[in-house]
């Protein structure tokens, strides 16, 4: 099931935030839960209980001379009994057709474990230098190097280029 957070039961939000603690194993700030909303959520139940859960967010990224509408992706994550099934797949099936309909270019940070799934999927590692445009002005990111990956669109893309997000609180990448 694919529905923007507007369109998510409160309930099922809330049960979504207790996943992704237990996926996380208690590495999901606050801040990072509030960055996966606002967007489009995917959501995946088997047995009656919900145990994936995707979403995909606009954010701004600036690139070749360009402000870039990205589709930015966020709070990927499957319980850890049901890993193995297919079912990052099907939530990134859900994400990736939001990314494609909606926006320039999909945008990840993946965490070192996912990053040969985002490569099989077609995802492409960011070669160039990373920087976020802060309240102080253009930060280097440099420690996010390895970690950004993009899903190429209707944006031409020079991967070995700068690549600048918007500002966010917690984690900008």
């Amino acid at each position: 099931m694919t529905a923007h957070t507007s369109d998510v039961d409160r309930a099922v939000l809330h049960e979504a935030r207790e996943l992704l603690d237990v996926v996380f194993e208690g590495d999901m700030t606050p801040e990072d839960w509030e960055h996966a909303l606002g967007g489009v959520h995917a959501l995946l139940w088997e047995e009656g209980q919900l145990v994936g859960h995707a979403a995909v967010v606009q954010r701004r990224v600036l690139h070749g001379g360009r402000a870039l509408r990205a589709g930015y992706v966020e709070a990927v994550g499957v319980r850890a009994d049901r890993r193995g099934r297919g079912h990052g797949a099907m939530l990134m099936d859900a994400v990736e057709r939001v990314v494609g309909g909606a926006y320039e270019l999909g945008v990840v940070g993946a965490s070192d474990e996912a990053v040969g799934f985002y490569r099989r999927r077609g995802w492409r590692p960011w070669r160039g230098p990373l920087s976020a445009l802060t309240p102080e002005g253009v930060r280097p990111t440099p420690e996010e190097a390895g970690a950004i990956f993009v899903l190429p669109g209707a944006a031409p893309l020079d991967l070995s280029g700068e690549l600048t997000c918007d500002w966010r609180d917690g984690e900008v990448w």
